[in-house]
């Protein structure tokens, strides 16, 4: 009980600290990979700045709950949101150059053998302007009372530590022409760092000659 409780708070605050990244940096179009059930598009679609918002998620299951959490706005004219039943490892080239994309806790449930896949769509083919991408930070697990290779979801295939998801991260900034930086969310441990870490992609200009 008290994991599910430290999980729904960890969830909310998660949700708030990317809203506010989002608003701030000021884009009105949004791009959510792996939405889900819909919960941080109900809270960017209560802010009129956002005008132009996308949902990707493949479960159709959490699709529908999407769809029921935000029938309301799906029934604006004009809609300000799309939501759409496929997959961020696929090609999905009419999503391409949103300036803001995010990606929450979404890539933990990737096969680690589709991993080069997600990478080349989301970096190469739909290139976001930036993109903020969450996952759980493996070396806090212990203070959720999990043993030692378990995982916070039974649906996830994989939980990095702070050391490998840097690595991934900037391995996959400098393949794709990206600059990144991290922070951590929720309450940090001296020793085990945060629950959850972000990693903040912002691309870098081409420059002419």
């Amino acid at each position: 009980m008290q994991q599910d409780t430290q999980t729904s708070a960890l969830h909310d605050i998660r949700l708030d600290t990317l809203y506010r990244l989002v608003k701030s940096s000021g884009v009105s179009k949004v791009l959510d990979l792996g939405c889900g059930s819909g919960s941080f598009l109900l809270k960017v679609m209560a802010d009129s700045q956002f005008t132009d918002v996308v949902g990707l998620e493949l479960s159709g299951e959490s699709l529908s709950q999407a769809r029921n959490k935000l029938s309301n706005v799906l029934a604006e004219v004009p809609c300000r949101l799309k939501l759409l039943c496929a997959s961020y490892a696929e090609p999905q080239p009419a999503l391409k150059g949103f300036p803001m994309a995010v990606m929450i806790e979404t890539i933990e449930h990737v096969p680690a053998g589709r991993l080069s896949a997600v990478e080349h769509q989301v970096f190469s083919v739909l290139q976001p302007g930036q993109l903020l991408l969450t996952t759980p930070n493996s070396e806090y697990n212990v203070l959720y009372g999990l043993r030692p290779g378990e995982f916070r979801d039974p649906d996830h295939k994989f939980e990095w530590s702070r050391a490998k998801f840097k690595q991934w991260a900037l391995g996959v900034a400098k393949r794709h022409g990206y600059q990144v930086q991290f922070r951590g969310i929720g309450e940090n441990d001296a020793e085990l760092g945060p629950p959850t870490q972000l990693a903040m992609f912002q691309k870098i200009a081409c420059t002419g000659t």
